[in-house]
């Protein structure tokens, strides 16, 4: 259950006992999350660049660079999601991937993903994929298409990165692998709850 104070804070109805950590809300002990501009975030750079390194297997220094250009840009993301795709392309491909959502007080979620993709890329594709998501209010949001943002994509210490946008929801894919692409993918990539064979 969410609460929102007279302060416009959100508040997670927890049984919550710490009261250090604690607020009360009509007689509820609830947890308090932090918000900023209304959204709920997850993890603090240090938490990302320890996950990014992780999941790809990289040192930290070079997560911490591809961390650092995204927080700077965007600040906390509200949520994050870790999996893997496959695609391949001259000029014109396909590309789909599988990942798990992680959000504040949520229960992970399966999300998977695809679309054409094209512009100036070449080589195949088989890589893992963290992507950074940006004004998710609640995980279904993230169900719908997301335009590539053209001249988004850079490189920052072995991993790419080009962003994504839709309706204020702001996605930055991370992405590490055999074929790592490079340059303008002006496609879209669609996001659903189940796999679907034809790009949508």
């Amino acid at each position: 259950m969410i609460i929102e104070t007279s302060a416009n804070q959100l508040y997670f109805v927890t049984d919550y006992e710490d009261t250090n950590l604690a607020h009360v809300w009509r007689g509820l002990r609830v947890k308090r999350s932090k918000t900023i501009d209304g959204y709920t975030v997850i993890g603090k750079r240090e938490e990302m660049v320890r996950n990014v390194s992780d999941f790809f297997g990289v040192t930290a220094e070079n997560a911490g660079a591809v961390i650092e250009k995204i927080f700077h840009e965007n600040g906390r993301p509200t949520a994050y999601i870790a999996g893997e795709e496959g695609s391949g392309a001259f000029f014109f491909g396909l590309r789909y991937g599988k990942g798990l959502m992680y959000m504040k007080d949520r229960p992970r979620m399966n999300v998977f993903w695809q679309g054409p993709t094209g512009g100036f890329d070449w080589g195949g594709n088989a890589s893992r994929v963290f992507t950074l998501c940006y004004n998710l209010q609640y995980p279904d949001a993230v169900f719908r298409r997301f335009p590539g943002v053209e001249g988004s994509a850079y490189l920052v210490g072995g991993l790419g990165v080009n962003y994504q946008r839709a309706d204020g929801i702001v996605l930055a894919p991370v992405r590490a692998g055999v074929g790592l692409r490079l340059g303008a993918s002006l496609g879209y990539l669609a996001y659903s709850r189940q796999r679907n064979v034809i790009p949508l």
